[in-house]
This record gives structure tokens, C-alpha cells and sequence, in this order.
């Protein structure tokens, strides 16, 4: 393969960062064994961060960015792959410290790449993207850690975003009765159909004066961070535990001792690019299967090409994005 293809690749010059949409060769990746003719990504919020420069996410420049890939094999230097194999990576330092998802060629390192298992397809694959396999990730350390759905409801912050629709409907689909918090009442609706079984208004909440309250959910998976997780850390039942995935409303939190000293409870942190391999293909398997969204559709309902991903991008950094997901298709 050496036609030239399109590609955003971001570069940084006197301290400014500029997406640009530009037509690449090959030979102007990083290295790597796998080559993949891509066919979908995901815009994720750390894409958009990368791309209009409001985040300090990539390591290097000039880079592709896209922290999310799947296609089929066009070219292999290693034994477990051959050409026309349908493969998928997600993380990894993709887009981060590789050039990365958002180019209709992709090449990695062998390691990265996941056969796509069978009941996914590329498209299907990123719909769920790195939201769908973080959220997979927080369920399994859940239950590792005791969870389960007779214990109580589980509460899932920033619920009409991307990851957090994904987290309501994977949940509600396991067993669990899923508290959805939201600041977007346009989003009422949709969240139950997804299968939250409660809905409360994240700004209208008062709970966390005190450093314990009456405990009100057997777990969460926080997608904000900030004051909200502060917050929810006080109404955990015994036992609970809450797992954290993201920093939309902020990297800082305060607490006290008292939640884990007198309650038990645990704050599970999910990193989704430092996966070990092996659990990054149970996830993936478990995705393809128990814990695939059967309303995927309606979480991932909006596909844009590639080169309209700036834009897209745009939107969600000022607040303007759709509900749920954003699918981009390359070929």
C-alpha cells in the first residue's frame, strides 16, 4: 500500500497546536508491525481535547490523532495476522504517543491489536470504542470487588454522555436498578429507554454536606470526577464501591477518611490504556456478548465522515455534541 491517503494530524509549533486535515504517505507513520486500512473510529472527548488543542494529550508532535481504530489487516510483519483479518485497537498510547485512529491507514504495534470477536463488526466495535471497553473495565472491577445487583442501585454520573450511556445500559442489562444523574433534561427520556430505572438532576442533588450521610446507592461509576465524586463518596452503602473513569468537572476532589474507614468502601481507578492484554480480550469478549448494549444503536446514532470531525470536535468541547456517541466512518 503507497497511495497517499487522508489523515488529522496535529502539530504543535511556538507553543500553538493546529489540527490539520492532511493527505499522508505511509512512510509519514511512526512504526509498527500491523498495518490496518481503517474503516470506522469514535470521536471520544480526550479526540476532541487532542484536536482543538484544550488538552495536553499528545506527547509528541506532529501525530495522527484518534484513540480509536477498527478495519481489516492490508499488511503484517507478524504470524498472528493475516491480511483481510478484522481487527480493532483501542488505547494503548494511540493518538497519545503513536500516530493514531483518525487516518484511513493505521499502523501499530502487534500487541495493540484485537481480533474482532465474532457478534461485532468495525462498525459495531467503535460504536462501543474506548468508552464501551472503559465501561466494560469498570464493571469487571466491580465485580471483582463484590458488586452485584441484589446489592442495591448503582448510580452512573454524567449519564448522557458517551460513557455514561454506555454504563447505563450495560448496567441495567447485567440486573443492576441504575440511578442515571444528568444536568439535561432533554435527555429523560432517552436514559430510560436505555434502562435507567431513576433519573435525578445533578445540580438540583444536595447531597455531601457532611463527611457521612445516609447511604444511598450500593455503588457508582463516576464519569466527572470533581465535586460530584467528592459528593457521592458519602453516600455509599457498606461494602460499595465507586469506580472512576473520568475528569469532566475536574482532576481534584476533597473527602475524608470516613467513607473507606467506617463504611469499607472502595474507589476502584479505571485506566483503559494500560490494560494487561489478557484482560483487555476478556473485556472485549464479554463486550461482543453479555455486555453488549442491545439499544447500541440509539447510544452510537450519529455517524460523520472523517472529514468532518473537526467540527464534531468543536461541539463537544463547548458542550454542544449529541447524546451518546459519535460513530466516524473512514471507508
Amino acid at each position: 500500500m503507497s497511495s497517499p491517503f487522508k489523515a488529522w494530524r496535529v502539530h504543535k509549533k511556538d507553543g500553538h497546536v493546529e489540527a490539520r486535515y492532511e493527505t499522508l504517505e505511509l512512510d509519514d507513520l511512526g512504526a509498527g508491525t500491523v498495518t490496518i486500512e481503517a474503516e470506522y473510529s469514535s470521536l471520544n472527548y480526550k479526540d476532541a481535547l487532542a484536536l482543538t488543542g484544550k488538552g495536553k494529550i499528545m506527547h509528541d508532535f506532529p501525530l495522527v490523532a484518534g484513540i480509536d481504530v477498527a478495519g481489516h489487516v492490508c499488511d503484517t510483519d507478524d504470524p498472528r495476522f493475516s491480511g483481510g483479518d478484522q481487527v480493532l485497537v483501542t488505547g494503548c498510547g494511540i493518538g497519545e504517543n503513536t500516530d493514531g485512529g483518525l487516518s484511513e491507514y493505521v499502523r501499530v504495534a502487534a500487541e495493540h491489536v484485537i481480533p474482532i470477536p465474532d457478534g461485532l463488526t468495525p462498525r459495531t466495535a467503535m460504536q462501543l470504542g474506548t468508552a464501551g471497553f472503559t465501561v466494560g473495565l469498570a464493571l469487571e472491577r466491580l465485580e471483582q470487588n463484590g458488586q452485584r445487583p441484589g446489592t442495591g442501585p448503582i448510580a452512573v454520573t454524567g449519564a448522557s454522555g458517551g460513557v455514561g450511556a454506555l454504563a447505563v445500559a450495560m448496567l441495567a442489562q447485567t440486573g443492576y436498578h441504575v440511578v442515571a444523574f444528568t444536568n439535561k433534561r432533554k435527555a429523560h427520556d432517552w436514559l430510560r429507554e436505555l434502562g435507567a430505572a431513576e433519573i435525578l438532576d445533578t445540580s438540583s442533588e444536595k447531597f455531601g454536606k457532611h463527611a457521612l450521610e445516609s447511604a444511598r446507592f450500593a455503588g457508582a461509576i463516576d464519569t466527572v470526577g470533581g465535586d460530584l465524586l467528592a459528593r457521592l463518596l458519602t453516600v455509599i452503602d457498606w461494602w460499595g464501591n465507586v469506580a472512576s473513569i473520568g475528569n469532566a468537572s475536574g482532576a481534584s476532589f476533597t473527602t475524608t477518611v470516613y467513607p473507606f474507614i467506617l463504611r469499607g468502601i472502595s474507589l476502584l481507578g479505571i485506566n483503559s490504556m494500560a490494560t494487561p492484554r489478557p484482560l483487555r480480550d476478556k473485556i472485549w469478549q464479554r463486550l461482543a456478548t453479555d455486555l453488549r448494549p442491545a439499544k447500541l444503536n440509539r447510544i452510537a446514532s450519529r455517524e460523520i465522515q472523517l472529514e468532518d470531525v473537526m467540527g464534531a470536535a468543536e461541539a463537544l468541547i463547548a458542550g454542544r455534541g449529541p447524546l451518546g456517541r459519535t460513530l466516524i466512518r473512514i471507508s
